[in-house]
């Protein structure tokens, strides 16, 4: 049985928001209720000081996810839809022989917190102690979430209210700048008798493109877009469109995967082992925002700090499409997964546009992959007027 479900507002997490507004002569209280096992770990002190109002105690506002993808699967035989709670965009039960277990589907933006954190939050909810990130490694496994490398995590142990013996299985995949959890937990038995069904429903999942609306509020690009510069007039959509797309030749092991809004094209490869880097292909109007604004963007991406414009006339470049494109190559930790990552960037100025090829993920399947970025980004040929 197919289902599709349209992601509406996901905000991070708290049990309880009260956010505060005056207006009108008088103060307006907000209310957002959520499932305390759904909380996720909290944002850095910086990144809420940042993002939050002074009168918002924890997590952030209600985003407009309108132009988000929307979320197919197959369910599993005796499962139950139930009610969504704030954070969840799909909810389900297992009910057998008096015995159940629930299953959630949360994406959070960015990190989340990190998988570090949430993983050992999940620990603590069955009773067990915090592992470092070595600890962590040995437990994590390699599986298939919507036809891209996820993790799995298989954590055993009983309720600290009730001795009760649990298992929790939490799967997360990574998707441009969206972190999914996917979470069944309940009686240990039955979950383990579950696991296999999990495993199927995490295979089935897709992800179905929305339109980007036809105004867009800025605020709600993602982190890792470039700056939008000549639009028409402020919340506009960007130019590029899916007629765009230039025709190139795509390097074997490049899957194509799920496009997120802005995005021309995406491709994901896998490396050794869980090891995994993508591909985003973007074009912008004019300079894009600059290329020193896009390349400490993806500077901040990976921890390193920003260059001044003195530096870029160090940096190498490339020819194609008879013009002199920019590369960018440097190493850092993923501000998403806490790993350590390399980028590789080409930033291609042609016809009044900009072309963003970004290469992003682990640090030896990066290194395998610069030289096929090149070939890709030479191969190009360009729509008329492009």
């Amino acid at each position: 049985m197919k289902r599709s479900i349209c992601l509406n507002a996901l905000p991070l997490a708290v049990a309880l928001i009260v956010v505060a507004a005056t207006g009108c002569g008088r103060d307006e209280v907000k209310v957002y209720k959520v499932d305390a096992s759904d909380v996720a770990a909290a944002p850095s002190p910086a990144l809420a000081a940042a993002s939050m109002p002074a009168n918002m105690p924890d997590g952030l506002p209600v985003p407009d996810n309108s132009g988000q993808p929307k979320l197919k699967y197959t369910l599993p035989a005796g499962w139950k839809e139930k009610a969504l709670t704030q954070l969840r965009v799909a909810s389900f039960e297992v009910l057998e022989n008096g015995k159940t277990a629930d299953v959630s589907v949360i994406p959070l933006s960015g990190a989340a917190g990190g998988d570090a954190a949430n993983v050992n939050r999940w620990r603590g909810q069955v009773g067990q102690p915090p592992l470092d990130d070595a600890g962590l490694q040995k437990l994590v496994e390699t599986i298939e979430i919507a036809s891209q490398p996820g993790q799995l995590y298989d954590i055993a142990g009983t309720s600290p209210g009730s001795g009760d013996a649990l298992r929790i299985l939490g799967g997360i995949l990574h998707v441009d700048d969206t972190t999914w959890y996917f979470k069944m937990m309940g009686d240990a038995d039955l979950v383990q008798k579950q696991k296999p069904a999990f495993m199927a429903y995490l295979k089935t999942l897709s992800f179905d493109k929305a339109a980007a609306p036809a105004a867009m509020d800025l605020s709600q690009l993602p982190p890792s877009h470039p700056p939008i510069s000549g639009m028409d007039s402020p919340g506009t959509a960007p130019t590029a469109a899916a007629g765009d797309q230039p025709i190139w030749t795509v390097p074997s092991g490049w899957k194509e995967g799920q496009l997120a809004q802005f995005l021309v094209a995406k491709f994901v490869i896998s490396g050794s082992g869980d090891a995994v880097a993508s591909v985003n292909v973007s074009q912008l109007s004019g300079d894009g925002g600059g290329l020193l604004a896009n390349l400490n963007r993806w500077r901040a991406q990976l921890g390193q700090p920003p260059v001044s414009e003195a530096d870029l006339v160090k940096l190498p470049t490339l020819d194609a499409s008879g013009v002199k494109a920019t590369v960018a190559d440097f190493t850092g930790t993923d501000a998403r997964s806490g790993k350590p990552a390399r980028l590789v960037g080409v930033v291609l100025p042609l016809n009044g546009q900009t072309w963003f090829y970004k290469l992003m993920g682990d640090a030896a399947t990066v290194d395998r992959q610069k030289d096929a970025l090149m070939k890709f980004v030479q191969s190009a040929k360009y729509p008329a007027g492009k």
